[in-house]
């Protein structure tokens, strides 16, 4: 059953202003099921748990990111930080607001090349 979350108004707004969306918390708190509820048809969905993917990822994420376009949402993101400066680079020349929704642990936000990477292209952490 799915508990409607004050933080959809939150996220759908967010997405008007910056061009990534980044929840983070805990492990099975709903951050996935809530963008997935609230995301709309042509979103495509991609998790890092399965491991060809996120070895695609993390090998070539060009490539990673040709096959799953904006808009996206990527699941636990924290497992492939190579993935950060590319999708800096696609921010920088779409300029597609709510392009990347993406998922990951609480402690990721905390990794330093999130900050470096992301710095005015994401909305405040939003904690689920």
């Amino acid at each position: 059953m799915y508990i409607e979350r004050h933080l959809e108004n939150v996220v759908n707004k967010m997405s008007l202003a910056f061009p990534i969306i980044l929840v983070t918390g805990p492990r099975q708190v709903g951050k996935t099921t809530l963008l997935r509820k609230i995301s709309a048809e042509n979103r495509a969905y991609v998790t890092l748990d399965n491991p060809l993917i996120r070895e695609l990822a993390k090998t070539d994420p060009e490539l990673f990111l040709q096959r799953y376009q904006a808009p996206v949402l990527i699941d636990e993101i924290q497992y492939a930080p190579e993935l950060l400066p590319y999708i800096k680079m696609r921010v920088d020349e779409k300029k597609q607001k709510g392009a990347f929704w993406l998922t990951g642990s609480q402690m990721f936000h905390m990794m330093k090349n999130v900050s470096e990477s992301l710095a005015d292209r994401k909305s405040t952490r939003l904690n689920s």
